[in-house]
């Protein structure tokens, strides 16, 4: 028995946690003050469950089951008793029985596994307000960029073969499929931030986010706005910056997911491109003018359809049979940075997870793989800054035409510099 001391009160404490979180989000509610349970009930629960695996294991092996089953049953009894305006829903259930399990798996020494459900109930417990708010200002549209990014996630990739097909057997469905994934979930996190924030962030932090989830359809939205409200035209022209530099950022990081030392070495020539931008914020910061508004951001419509799905799957088939013809014919360094460079004036995405994935290691150089990126990131920059010329204000022309300009010149540097 002295051995159930410290699970007893480690249970004690985390059970305390969780009523804690569940005690303040009822009395802040704004239905008002409903005992749905507090620090006590919850520490006592989770006391309970530490006990039912205790004496489970010498006494009655079924003890922790009954003890579970009576706290489900109380907590039916409970809010069937409750009125209706005041009636809890199924968190408050869900959070009591694993409260139970929590002391449970401290006993059977799962400390960590315990400690993260606690964290993880506490959490969702303390997010209920803002998640209720978040929801609600979702739109036709955001639920339909949700079950697309379900079904490009969780019903297709299972279902498309992990096999090499076509000529060279430069065609595999599954790993091309598995990079869509990959870019349009983080292009989906970059669009959900900006719905969770709203147009209030301001005009920085939807370049940043919109620059992670599109940086060519954020340069389209700001410049267009530029040319409504050219008075604040080099704040708009620093969100393209701002966006433009995001798009480098995701890159890194979405190579770095699929080969770590290809990401190692952008490093470098990617932060060379980046100090045009740099420096265009830091002039734009010592020249700011004290009480000009920061204007209203555009709205940015959600990157991930399946069009654009379906495009980059095409993209990424083509480039890769291209890789791998070139290759195989012996052009590989001749061939290969112009059709980089034709490929960033489409999408840069699908040339740098190509020289990133498992499919061309071993095959380009480390090196020719870099430079393939950064031209196209040269020519992608190239192709924002045309965006922005045909559809900015004349500010906006002339500053994105020099910052984009001197990035894509910094990355064609950064091939032979690096």
């Amino acid at each position: 028995m002295p051995d159930l001391l410290i699970p007893i009160v480690v249970s004690a404490c985390l059970g305390a946690l969780v009523g804690l979180i569940r005690q303040w989000s009822d009395q802040t509610s704004p239905e008002g003050s409903v005992d749905l349970g507090g620090v006590r009930t919850y520490s006592f629960w989770a006391i309970l469950g530490c006990l039912g695996a205790a004496l489970g294991e010498t006494a009655t092996p079924a003890l922790l089951a009954v003890i579970v089953g009576i706290v489900g049953v109380h907590q039916i009894v409970a809010m069937a008793k409750m009125p209706a305006p005041h009636r809890p829903g199924g968190t408050t259930f869900a959070s009591a029985l694993l409260t139970v399990l929590v002391g449970a798996l401290v006993f059977w020494e799962y400390r960590q596994a315990a400690a993260l459900v606690t964290a993880t109930i506490m959490v969702l417990l303390g997010l209920k307000q803002p998640l209720h708010a978040w929801t609600r200002k979702f739109t036709p549209a955001d639920m339909r960029a949700t079950l697309q990014f379900v079904a490009v996630t969780g019903v297709i990739l299972p279902l498309v073969p992990d096999q090499n097909f076509g000529p060279f057997e430069a065609f595999n469905p599954y790993k091309t499929w598995m990079l869509v994934v990959l870019m349009s979930g983080i292009g989906f996190l970059g669009y959900l931030a900006m719905r969770l924030l709203g147009a209030g962030a301001g005009i920085l932090i939807t370049s940043l986010f919109g620059g992670l989830a599109s940086s060519t359809a954020t340069t389209l939205a700001f410049s267009r706005r530029s040319r409504d409200d050219p008075r604040l035209s080099e704040h708009y022209s620093m969100a393209v910056v701002i966006a433009c530099s995001a798009m480098l950022a995701r890159v890194a990081v979405a190579v770095s997911i699929l080969n770590l030392q290809l990401g190692f070495k952008l490093i470098a020539p990617f932060a060379l491109m980046a100090l045009p931008g740099a420096l265009y914020g830091a002039w734009l910061w010592f020249k700011r003018q004290p009480g000009k508004g920061s204007g209203t951001a555009p709205q940015i419509a959600n990157p991930l359809t399946l069009r654009t799905v379906l495009k980059f799957a095409l993209l990424y088939a083509v480039i890769g049979f291209l890789v791998k013809a070139i290759t195989s014919l012996g052009f590989l360094k001749t061939a290969l940075l112009p059709l980089s460079f034709f490929s960033g004036m489409t999408d840069m995405d699908a040339i740098s997870l190509l020289m990133a994935g498992s499919e061309v290691n071993g095959t380009v150089p480390l090196h020719l793989a870099m430079q393939a990126v950064l031209v196209a990131a040269a020519s992608n920059s190239l192709i924002k800054a045309g965006f922005a010329i045909s559809l900015g204000s004349p500010v906006l022309k002339r500053e994105i035409s020099v910052v984009l300009g001197l990035t894509a010149a910094a990355g064609v540097a950064g091939c032979w510099i690096f």
